[in-house]
């Protein structure tokens, strides 16, 4: 009886996101998903109190750990805020736009885009500084093509993503293996099985999409000649986004190389872009770039489309993302509280037999847990944990553990519109989690390979008798 209680606050919450989306759209972030939260948030409560009797205090304590353990990806979640502004401002992201349309030919620009995130990922070993920077740009870019936003975001995050899950750099790559007890290069070397097909697949559905698509009505003509006029357009601009990559080579903090990249820009906008700055303030040049850095700012350019894209949002319009992260959060936190999730991760488990199950059922967990914990790091400490002794006790080696739990918590953090990761990038790119999310193809077809490749019963690793 109590499992089955369990399952009311997760059906009650994904009835009234889906009344939200259904009734709001995509506005659906801007207050009504948060409320919805809130209130499935109260259900969980009044579930585990009817259970167990669970005191508030235990509840209160819960919660307040898990925003706690938040509040770096909302500091790094401002800082993206800023770089996006002064970014923008400076002229950085339309130099990469304007040098990237000419470069980037519309019947190759999605698999280009894809590889390109891939490689600079790989590098930097973070797939929210990808998207964020190079990301940003090539929306710019894919929009003057005249691709839709959601093959544009779904190809930038595809090779984030891949970039990222495979890169010792990786926080999310070194937890998974930390957590599970495998050696970080070999949780690497054995996640290439399932992760280079997956993204080998969807790098095909890109170059066939790019070569079938009409991109003949794009406004490549009218973007160049609105960003000649409106900026100054030069390739010494690109030496902030240079020095951004090797301070992340060499091991910097993010929060550290996110501010420094929003500070050096602020300069560069100054000295380079000074009449988009007067053309932003109302009082003095400082005045303008503090907009900049905190506020909404629009440039008028005389192309339309091209205003919509350079139009940002800074520090504050990433603030309807932090308060879903903070209310996802309080979900998170009554629901291990209360004992909810420990209760439906058991009904899981009874579903466990042989090998395929077991990886299908740590897959999904993982993807459970980014729906319910709104987190991919507590998705993976949470899944890694729970099944743990359970491969040890049927003899398979640490890394299979590892690598499911990334093909199943990391890359489907994205697709989750109150998760951090997929609340991040929507908010970053402008584009919808909904939107995006049958374009991430990488994201999808991951966990989809990791159960397809254990049901071969070939290359499962078995440890030594």
């Amino acid at each position: 009886m109590h499992r089955l209680l369990s399952l009311i606050p997760f059906a009650a919450l994904i009835a009234l996101i889906a009344t939200c989306v259904s009734v709001f759209g995509t506005d659906a972030l801007d207050g009504a998903t948060q409320v919805s939260l809130l209130i499935a948030s109260a259900i969980c409560v009044l579930v585990g109190w009817l259970m167990r009797r669970v005191q508030w205090d235990a509840l209160e304590a819960e919660m307040t750990n898990k925003i706690a353990t938040c509040m770096p990806s909302i500091i790094i979640l401002l800082l993206i805020g800023a770089i996006g502004g002064t970014w923008m401002a400076s002229g950085i992201v339309p130099t990469m736009i304007y040098y990237g349309v000419q470069i980037l030919r519309p019947e190759w620009f999605l698999v280009s885009s894809s590889l390109f995130c891939a490689l600079v990922s790989l590098m930097v070993g973070s797939s929210w500084t990808t998207v964020a920077t190079i990301g940003v740009a090539l929306m710019g870019i894919g929009r003057a093509h005249g691709f839709d936003d959601g093959w544009v975001a779904g190809s930038i995050i595809t090779g984030a993503y891949f970039g990222d899950k495979l890169s010792p750099l990786s926080d999310t790559t070194v937890l998974a293996s930390s957590v599970s007890g495998t050696p970080l290069f070999t949780h690497i070397r054995y996640m290439m099985r399932t992760t280079i097909p997956a993204f080998c697949i969807s790098l095909i559905i890109f170059t066939v999409a790019g070569l079938m698509m009409d991109t003949s009505g794009s406004g490549e003509v009218g973007f160049l000649t609105g960003l000649q006029a409106t900026f100054t357009i030069s390739p010494w601009l690109l030496l902030v986004p240079v020095l951004t990559g090797v301070m992340i080579a060499r091991r910097w903090p993010a929060m550290v190389v996110l501010f420094m990249a929003a500070l050096m820009a602020a300069v560069v906008a100054v000295v380079w872009q000074p009449t988009v700055i007067d053309m932003i303030a109302t009082d003095s040049r400082y005045e303008g770039i503090m907009r900049v850095v905190y506020g909404a700012t629009s440039i008028a350019t005389g192309t339309p489309s091209l205003d919509r894209l350079i139009h940002t949002s800074g520090m504050a319009g990433m603030m309807p993302t932090v308060w879903l992260i903070i209310c996802a959060q309080v979900f998170g936190g009554v629901v291990t509280a209360t004992g909810v999730l420990r209760d439906v991760m058991q009904m899981v488990l009874r579903f466990v037999r042989g090998t395929t199950s077991l990886v299908a059922a740590t897959a999904t967990t993982g993807i459970f847990c980014n729906i319910a914990l709104a987190d991919q790091f507590l998705s993976i400490i949470l899944t890694s944990s729970m099944f743990k002794d359970t491969y040890r006790e049927r003899g398979y080696e640490s890394r299979l553990l590892s690598r499911t739990c990334e093909d199943g918590a990391t890359v489907t953090s994205v697709l989750v519109p109150w998760n951090t990761c997929g609340l991040v990038q929507s908010t970053v790119l402008g584009v919808a989690t909904l939107t995006y999310l049958p374009y991430c193809f990488f994201n999808i077809l991951s966990p989809l390979t990791s159960i397809a490749v254990a049901a071969t019963g070939r290359i499962q690793p078995k440890q030594a008798k």
